[in-house]
């Protein structure tokens, strides 16, 4: 593909939040190849909120999981041919119509098989998708190579002024760093440790007098759960549903240290240089694992199996030698759980904390 300079470039990445944070290092690399180009992003309604604040991307599009036939007819509409070109950063069909509507250039990531051939007709050109051994991160970096764009592997997550001075106003009470947020709810059950197990870690803390803060989304599931866990942890301070993803950052990183499940918020603190301990369990870290902050090099920080730390990050795995399944909990759905996880002994995570020196004073 000619890599000649575009002045308009759309990126399409209509998938989860953890998706649309890994896509960062792509719209990054771009910005610093080409600065002076338009660089706009086409993502789930639901997953805009956390590119909001970014100042590489000039415009965001937004669609629906499930749009209604007009509301999808009128975005492709908008889009149409309107942009030098377009990438798409996700193997699907969708993804790679809109690229291809979207582009007089269009590129994507393909699945390198036969019912893929109709979508590599589709678009101008086309990398292959590596669906088990490579990081999502690395996937996306991969579609750069035919621009002859240079691959930085870099998260980038940003906030506002004002998100800083929320933040600001809720910690006021603590010594400086002197906190350690928890985000204990991940948004599928397969992913979630036991309450009991964050209750003792939320003590062990208060022992090493660190002041714990929890943090949850929006979504009343979410809230109930953490409401519930502060009761068991009296001097906890309870910010579920009380902060946008945006301010969630601003506040992991003033923190001295983060602990969560496979999530999005997990992927946004390892960005931030925190110390972060993450629990998997059916989740493949090759695949999925939080990309430490300083990891520049373009190849996988992560093994497939068993307790591991990449600069700022500790992994904690379940044991079983099922681990990891890839699958959706033990019952093999999103709203199973997972019994690698839930048997998982909280000094696991003791000694991920541990790892770090802040935890050996």
């Amino acid at each position: 593909m000619n890599s000649s300079l575009p002045q308009r470039i759309l990126i399409v990445v209509t998938r989860r939040i953890g998706d649309v944070i890994l896509a960062t290092p792509v719209i990054h690399s771009l910005r610093q190849a080409w600065p002076t180009a338009i660089i706009d992003v086409l993502v789930f309604g639901s997953t805009a909120a956390v590119l909001k604040n970014n100042p590489e991307i000039d415009r965001i599009h937004t669609i629906e999981e499930r749009p209604q036939f007009f509301k999808h007819l009128k975005l492709i509409g908008s889009l149409w041919r309107r942009y030098d070109l377009a990438l798409s950063l996700l193997p699907g069909d969708r993804p790679t119509l809109y690229a291809f509507l979207a582009g007089k250039k269009s590129l994507g990531l393909l699945l390198a098989n036969r019912q893929s051939r109709f979508k590599q007709w589709l678009l101008s050109d086309w990398v292959a998708y590596e669906p088990t051994q490579r990081h999502m991160l690395l996937n996306h970096l991969a579609l750069l190579a035919p621009l002859q764009v240079t691959s930085i592997a870099k998260v980038s997550v940003y906030w506002s002024q004002e998100d800083e001075r929320l933040v600001s106003q809720h910690i006021q009470t603590i010594d400086h760093q002197r906190f350690v947020v928890l985000h204990v709810y991940p948004k599928f059950h397969y992913k979630m440790w036991q309450m009991q197990g964050w209750v003792k870690l939320a003590q062990w803390l208060t022992q090493q007098a660190y002041t714990v803060v929890l943090t949850a989304g929006p979504e009343l599931a979410e809230q109930t759960y953490v409401n519930a866990l502060a009761l068991q942890i009296p001097a906890c301070i309870n910010l579920a549903g009380q902060l946008s993803l945006s301010q969630t950052a601003a506040l992991i990183k003033k923190s001295a240290a983060y602990v969560g499940p496979d999530t999005s918020v997990t992927h946004l603190a390892a960005s931030l240089g925190v110390p972060t301990v993450t629990l998997f369990g059916p989740t493949d870290p090759v695949r999925w694992g939080p990309w430490p902050c300083s990891w520049r090099a373009l190849e996988n920080p992560w093994h497939r199996f068993g307790d591991q730390v990449k600069g700022n990050v500790s992994i904690v795995q379940g044991q079983g030698l099922c681990v990891p399944c890839t699958l959706e909990g033990c019952d093999r759905h999103i709203e199973s759980y997972s019994d690698c996880l839930l048997q998982l002994p909280v000094e696991r995570l003791i000694k991920g904390l541990k790892v770090f020196s802040i935890f050996n004073a």
